[in-house]
């Protein structure tokens, strides 16, 4: 594998890393209007990245076929969606701020059905830095080595945000700082996992790239929707998650197109 491509797979999960590590210099967990501005900033990269630098890209590599070049990217879409939704039924998981945990029922802990819910929101970001740079690395495809890079360093400095928001959370419910780090860094393991993973399997399959690429971005949209956009609106009413929606999009759009 590239140095480069290892790299970038690093970048991401740098990012939830030193995010987690903040739980040894922040004594409080962050206040309600934080959380909100900090998730409605994640959700606005991941939609953005799933539109620029994965459906975008999708539709490119499928411009033979015409009037139908979404086709391959809708169905990828749609499969990456019903994924997703399995995943939330067959593993447990506790999203933060809620009481009740979803899926099979379980004696696991609380801190680690919370760690598994991030977990699940980590993988479909590893997902889709996996197949940009496997798309990169086939050379069949318009995509870039600068628009991997682009997209692992978006979803990079939204995690480092969303890694004080499972490390804080996880120590306030009494797990110690060590152990509260360790589940947000473990969260973030996933990622290049997924990551590496994504690789191996698409380099064997290069004329489904457009496939996976909309796989990834249903997977993100899947995330987006069901857990990110209800906890930048919970609570009392607010703009500040719909305000860093836009800045978190602004962002990554920029990324995009200024290194892609």
């Amino acid at each position: 594998m590239p140095y480069e491509v290892l790299a970038g797979l690093l970048i991401p999960f740098a990012g939830t890393t030193l995010g987690s590590a903040l739980v040894f210099f922040m004594r409080d967990q962050l206040s309600t209007e934080v959380e909100r501005a900090l998730t409605g900033f994640a959700a606005g990269v991941m939609v953005a990245a799933s539109v620029w630098s994965l459906l975008v890209p999708a539709m490119e590599a499928s411009e033979a076929l015409g009037k139908l070049a979404f086709m391959p990217a809708a169905m990828g879409f749609w499969l990456g969606t019903l994924f997703l939704l399995a995943l939330d039924h067959v593993i447990p998981h506790l999203h933060l701020g809620e009481d009740a945990p979803e899926g099979p029922s379980t004696q696991l802990a609380r801190t680690t059905l919370m760690v598994l819910a991030v977990t699940l929101h980590n993988f479909p970001e590893g997902m889709a830095v996996g197949v940009v740079f496997a798309g990169w690395m086939s050379g069949a495809s318009t995509i870039t080595l600068a628009d991997g890079m682009a997209l692992a360093l978006g979803i990079a400095i939204q995690n480092f945000p969303e890694g004080a928001i499972i490390s804080l959370p996880l120590r306030a419910e009494g797990a110690g700082k060590a152990k509260a780090f360790m589940g947000g860094f473990l969260s973030g393991v996933v990622e290049p996992l997924g990551a590496v993973l994504t690789i191996v399997f698409a380099t064997h399959l290069v004329p489904f790239l457009p496939y996976l690429l909309g796989f990834a971005a249903g997977a993100m949209m899947y995330v987006v929707v069901e857990e990110l956009v209800p906890e930048m609106a919970e609570g009392e009413h607010s703009h500040t998650g719909v305000l860093m929606f836009a800045v978190g999009f602004t962002l990554m759009m920029a990324l995009d197109v200024a290194l892609g």
